[in-house]
């Protein structure tokens, strides 16, 4: 009788041990990473904010925080699956590319809505039209938003990548193509092509706000799923760069100028072109990734019998976003 008395103090003591023993595996499960490890452009002037300030290193002290320059939107998600990156910053249409070809990625946060790319020509090109690029060389930045912006603009004007030749040059090297008068157009990206406009006379060919895809960071489905709360501090982080960015635009305008080596008026247009407002990821951006995405398929930029509408619906995560920003 006395062993049946004890029996419900004996099933405390399990239950105590059991939640112990989950809130020990909750505390391992959310002990912040060893280290974070993200990549910053100038085409993402908030990413610039966030690393000059050290509030990242600030929210995160017990994590050695490490940074990593890209040039466009190929090289971040190429560090992002090779693990050189946890948060990758890139054009969306390039995150469904990449996600479409294999890379387990998420799409997490909108560092930035910027009409950041279109098609430039030199100042005394006699191009007027997409229609006139037949035949031409372009140069362009394959996997990156300007080079799927260069593929919709052709194809509006009835033409497709085999009737231009495209050369594949980093942003960087293609402005200088287009200077030198080794191409005859360039898919230009900020702040490159507004340096291009004020510094060499550029004239922008082809511009298309909708064709410009919203810019994102993401990360692997494993980390998503191995370090939740490490995401949604970077994401904290990034809202207080994002918050100082619009309060300030003047000192934004400097930090970009200062960072880029660029001059400040160039950095301003750059900015005049740039939505800080809305970090959300909406219904929206789903519909207007989701628009964009035949031309994946009539490009063969992902493998056959893809369904990117899915794709899409698998990559955008908006769940890590709508918890740290504040709603108006």
């Amino acid at each position: 009788m006395t062993s049946i008395l004890r029996l419900p103090h004996a099933y405390k003591l399990v239950a105590s041990a059991l939640v112990l023993a989950l809130q020990s595996q909750a505390n391992a499960a959310e002990a912040p990473p060893a280290e974070v490890h993200l990549d910053y452009a100038y085409y993402s002037p908030v990413s610039l904010v966030l690393k000059h300030f050290g509030w990242l290193e600030q929210a995160l002290p017990q994590s050695k925080v490490s940074w990593v320059f890209s040039q466009g939107s190929n090289r971040s998600l190429e560090y992002l699956n090779s693990g050189g990156v946890d948060f990758a910053s890139s054009a969306s249409l390039s995150a469904v590319l990449a996600r479409a070809n294999g890379s387990p990625i998420k799409s997490v946060y909108i560092y930035s809505r910027a009409e950041w790319t279109a098609l430039v020509v030199g100042k005394n090109s006699p191009l007027q039209s997409v229609a006139d690029l037949k035949g031409k060389k372009i140069a362009a930045t394959k996997g990156t938003d300007p080079y799927l912006f260069t593929l919709r603009a052709l194809q509006q004007a009835k033409l497709s990548k085999d009737d231009v030749e495209l050369l594949h040059l980093q942003h960087p090297d293609g402005r200088i193509a287009l200077e030198k008068g080794d191409v005859d157009a360039w898919a230009g990206l900020d702040p490159h092509m507004a340096a291009s406009e004020i510094q060499a006379g550029s004239r922008l060919l082809y511009r298309n706000k909708d064709f410009n895809s919203y810019g994102v960071v993401s990360v692997t489905e494993r980390y998503a799923k191995e370090h939740p709360a490490a995401i949604k501090t970077v994401l904290g982080a990034y809202e207080k760069a994002r918050e100082w960015s619009l309060k300030n635009p003047d000192q934004l305008a400097q930090l970009v100028a200062t960072e880029s080596g660029l001059p400040l008026d160039v950095a301003r247009l750059q900015l005049s072109r740039t939505d800080l407002s809305n970090p959300r990821l909406t219904d929206q951006d789903i519909i207007a990734s989701k628009a964009a995405a035949p031309i994946l398929v009539s490009e063969e930029l992902v493998r056959r019998g893809t369904d990117v509408g899915q794709v899409i619906d698998q990559l955008i995560d908006p769940s890590y976003a709508d918890a740290v920003v504040v709603k108006p």
